[in-house]
């Protein structure tokens, strides 16, 4: 008997010295994020875009202080986005609905950004509305070394005309020396009512297919995250069918994609963007299978999130709960976004 106290003695130490040494595991955590900043415009009328229709144009009064407050209170939204554990802002974020890189550089000159030393890559895209999508980095973190904007063409179905929408955003570089592909999307609206428009999207979604596959046939293994407000939920023919998007990580093939906010939406109920009482999920982060193996030698998935704090909602009235929109009924909110900030977790273990 005492012998086997002895062994059984010795199996518990075992056993202790394992879980010790798996919670002494260090991992270093970098967040990346998607914010559809709502019609971050200027105060010029730019006379080459329809920009005079935008809201901060639309006013009367007080246009430069308006201005100002509405950069702020996005840079505020973005200094917080995923600090609850990475303890930084978003170390790569794409954003969409900005005019120029007028108003980006602005937003990164924020006393809230700006010393986090945020580059910016921009390209002006044929949107009637001119509002285009940027990728925002931290130097110190991320490199970029390649970096191109694909147009998206698409006709109306009476007309044949051709409609001008947002091109697509690809950034490659290095994460502290790990090479990463960035897709920035936004993708055409619903307006005229979803099934009317859906062919724009599917449009969109196989534009993003041709260039997700164009990277893999150079490297079936490359890192791809395509994020953006695609104005289709995860569950839409753009998503499902096109990318061919999976919500459980072991039906991911090599070349596949997975799309952790499926769950969220279908599971959990949750969205970024609420209309008529109902929430919809239109911002996402998808990725390649690369990034969700379970070897994290190098930069792997860990969490996704909506980045919905209290102070993000509206607390009152006929849109109770829903985002705190910037702009309604002519006039400033003093709010942020219709829509909610979406963020992903990298994370990678380090030596003790």
């Amino acid at each position: 008997m005492k012998s086997l106290n002895y062994w059984l003695f010795l199996l518990f130490l075992s056993a202790s010295l394992v879980i010790t040494a798996q919670e002494k595991k260090k991992f270093k955590i970098h967040t990346v994020a998607f914010y559809n900043l709502e019609n971050l415009f200027d105060t010029i009328n730019d006379p080459v875009k329809f920009d005079e229709a935008s809201p901060i144009l639309e006013m009367k009064t007080d246009i430069k202080e308006v201005y100002m407050k509405k950069v702020h209170n996005m840079a505020r939204v973005i200094s917080e986005i995923g600090t609850d554990i990475s303890n930084n802002s978003p170390v790569i974020i794409g954003v969409s609905e900005v005019e120029n890189r007028q108003v980006l550089e602005d937003l990164v000159n924020d006393s809230l950004l700006i010393g986090k030393d945020y580059g910016i890559v921009h390209f002006d895209s044929p949107d009637a509305r001119g509002i285009d999508v940027a990728l925002l980095y931290q130097k110190d973190v991320f490199r970029p070394l390649h970096d191109a904007s694909y147009e998206l063409k698409i006709y109306d179905d009476e007309s044949q005309k051709r409609i001008y929408t947002r091109d697509q955003l690809l950034v490659s570089g290095e994460l502290e020396g790990e090479l990463i592909h960035i897709i920035v999307n936004h993708w055409p609206s619903r307006r005229g009512g979803e099934a009317k428009s859906r062919p724009k999207r599917v449009a969109a979604a196989k534009l993003n297919k041709h260039m997700i596959d164009s990277l893999q046939s150079i490297d079936p293994y490359a890192k791809i995250i395509t994020m953006g407000d695609l104005n289709d939920d995860p569950t839409n023919a753009s998503v499902k069918k096109v990318l061919n998007a999976k919500a459980n990580r072991e039906d991911v093939q090599l070349k596949g994609i997975y799309n952790p906010y499926e769950d969220l939406f279908k599971k959990e109920g949750l969205g970024t963007t609420a209309y008529r009482d109902a929430w919809s999920l239109f911002d996402q982060i998808l990725m390649t299978k690369p990034l969700i193996e379970k070897d994290y030698s190098s930069f792997r998935f860990y969490k996704a999130g909506i980045f919905n704090k209290n102070y993000l909602t509206n607390k009152y009235g006929r849109y109770k709960g829903y985002p705190l929109r910037s702009f309604a009924d002519g006039g400033f909110t003093d709010g942020f976004s219709d829509h909610f900030p979406v963020y992903i977790y990298l994370i990678k273990e380090v030596a003790e």
